[in-house]
């Protein structure tokens, strides 16, 4: 049994499933992925890195070397007089270890 198997096993497989939302798909993203070989995601508020890493871990079966979080904060929007904000949400930007990679452009 490999070290990513016991972190995976370390917690709930239902829980691991919410922790992550969706990967984010954008220019900067895709930048990342080709120079740092990281992805990023956008996690659920509560989730913690060591969730983070067993969640990726599990479903796309690669080997995490790090993760690292940041709390974005949600934009204040106006519609007309009426003022709201958006809610606050959690990305997580996953460093793979040398040689994986993750495909989300691939067809099923």
């Amino acid at each position: 049994m490999s070290a990513t198997d016991s972190n995976v096993k370390k917690y709930n497989n239902e829980r691991l499933m919410t922790v992550l939302l969706a990967p984010i798909v954008s220019e900067k993203g895709t930048f990342i992925a080709d120079k740092h070989e990281q992805v990023i995601f956008r996690v659920a508020q509560d989730a913690t890195k060591p969730e983070i890493k067993a969640a990726v871990e599990l479903m796309f079966k690669v080997q995490v070397a790090s993760v690292q979080v940041a709390n974005v904060k949600g934009k204040e929007k106006r519609f007309g007089r009426f003022i709201g904000r958006r809610r606050n949400w959690k990305k997580a930007y996953v460093c793979l270890k040398e040689g994986q990679e993750i495909n989300f452009a691939v067809e099923a």
